[in-house]
């Protein structure tokens, strides 16, 4: 029996040339009731979920073309690289002057955050919705941002940060028997000891996932800094995307899982990759991870220069799954961000992304701009919203998130809502149809 081979199930490549791919690393998918094949190739073997699995191996190349005509394997498929891209870059606030009054937050350079901003200044309205609270919110909300890692030493994030309770801190011992250790605050899968295992410190090896952090989560109030737009939240940190931006499937794969198992209700990916040879394991794995755990997987759309996904596709953010949500991004003056990628059925709502001031490693606070600024605009208003309403699974927030946004006509055919999403608007429709929300969950 001739196994399919996942790699060549997506859509023709964007490039020509074939991506590069893990040779020591290979995705197999079992038969029902089937067990892993014995092989000289197989060095070792870790179990995902349902019958996929990830095999550490010799040779990925050798091994798929052994296990071509086995009957108890029904896929196989390469982890690949994404490919090198650059990320966006801290620049200094050119915008000093511009100063907002939010009277919601005490942090001195929270007025630097033209997103705070309500309707009329195409902003999320996140001023507008802490001076009119719906209420206390009820539960907090663990965001994982998988990304460059985060200095959860910050002084804006170091009190946001997600802790693993059942780990001692800096023992050398896996003391929760997870298969990490030390993982405090998240892991790093880019740095792996001999057995494969994922480090344990997730430390920032460069200014974006600090960035992104701070974005949702840096902590409010403390006469400090900036404010996050979420105030009930903790930040799993999970390093996995190089500083080239070069993450690999397996990664991905491991870092969501990771997420998902720990207790993360969003995974914000401001990483991507413009090339689709594989991958098809990453959206089964969304899947997997939205149903099991009611998991949201909130996703940058890209910055190709108003490149269409649906032409085009980027992942994960052409992804089929209806557990993630795709960002586009808006400018100061409300109108698509120049550089955001567009998609009438793959984009689904915008986000503030140009110029957004917030947190980077050493204690320090800059402007990036990207679709990688925008997801955490998206997922910080959603950790809001679901923080108020923590019965709401992963596609109802994104439904809320998307069916509250303010319409902006000139979106209309670039993306599915056609809108940019909003707090305040957000909370109250949650509010408003929360029976009926929760009646059509189940």
């Amino acid at each position: 029996m001739k196994i399919a081979i996942l790699s060549v199930i997506l859509v023709i490549s964007a490039f020509a040339e074939t991506p590069r791919f893990e040779t020591t690393r290979l995705f197999i998918k079992l038969a029902p009731g089937a067990k892993v094949p014995s092989s000289d190739l197989i060095k070792s073997v870790k179990p995902l979920f349902g019958q996929n699995y990830l095999v550490n191996t010799t040779n990925a190349v050798a091994l798929e073309n052994e296990l071509k005509n086995n009957k108890n394997i029904v896929a196989t498929e390469k982890s690949y690289f994404a490919g090198k891209n650059e990320l966006p870059k801290a620049k200094k606030d050119k915008s000093m002057t511009e100063f907002n009054f939010f009277e919601a937050f005490n942090d001195p350079k929270v007025s630097r955050i033209w997103s705070f901003k309500d309707i009329g200044d195409y902003g999320v309205s996140v001023d507008r919705a802490y001076m009119n609270p719906i209420g206390l919110a009820k539960e907090e909300v663990v965001v994982a941002v998988v990304d460059t890692g985060v200095d959860y030493n910050h002084e804006d994030l170091k009190n946001v940060m997600w802790i693993n309770s059942k780990e001692i801190p800096n023992n050398g011992i896996d003391d929760d028997n997870n298969g990490y250790v030390d993982d405090v605050h998240g892991i790093d899968t880019l740095n792996k000891d001999d057995q494969g295992n994922a480090s344990g410190d997730p430390m920032a090896s460069h200014g974006h996932g600090t960035h992104v952090a701070g974005t949702i989560a840096a902590e409010q109030n403390n006469h400090t800094g900036i404010a996050g737009i979420a105030s009930n939240v903790k930040i799993m940190a999970i390093r996995a995307v190089p500083d080239s931006s070069d993450e690999t499937d397996a990664d991905v794969v491991e870092s969501f899982l990771y997420a998902a198992k720990h207790g993360a209700r969003i995974i914000n990916c401001s990483f991507g990759k413009k090339h689709n040879e594989g991958g098809m394991i990453v959206n089964e794995t969304i899947d997997h991870i939205g149903k099991t755990y009611g998991v949201l997987v909130i996703a940058a759309a890209g910055n190709e220069y108003r490149s269409d996904n649906d032409v085009k596709p980027k992942y994960p953010a052409s992804f089929p799954s209806d557990h993630l949500m795709v960002i586009a991004s808006t400018n100061k003056t409300g109108g698509l961000s120049w550089f955001s990628n567009i998609g009438k059925k793959t984009v689904d709502v915008a986000a503030p992304g140009s110029s957004i001031y917030s947190t980077v490693p050493g204690n320090g606070y800059a402007n990036m701009s990207g679709t990688s600024m925008a997801a955490p605009t998206a997922a910080g208003v959603t950790a809001e919203v679901l923080s108020h309403f923590p019965d709401f699974n992963g596609q109802t927030i994104k439904k809320v998130i998307m069916d509250s946004a303010v319409a902006h006509p000139p979106f209309q055919h670039r993306m599915v809502s056609g809108a940019r999403v909003n707090l305040h608007l957000a909370l109250r429709h949650a509010l408003k149809n929360y029976d009926n929300l929760i009646r059509a969950q189940k």
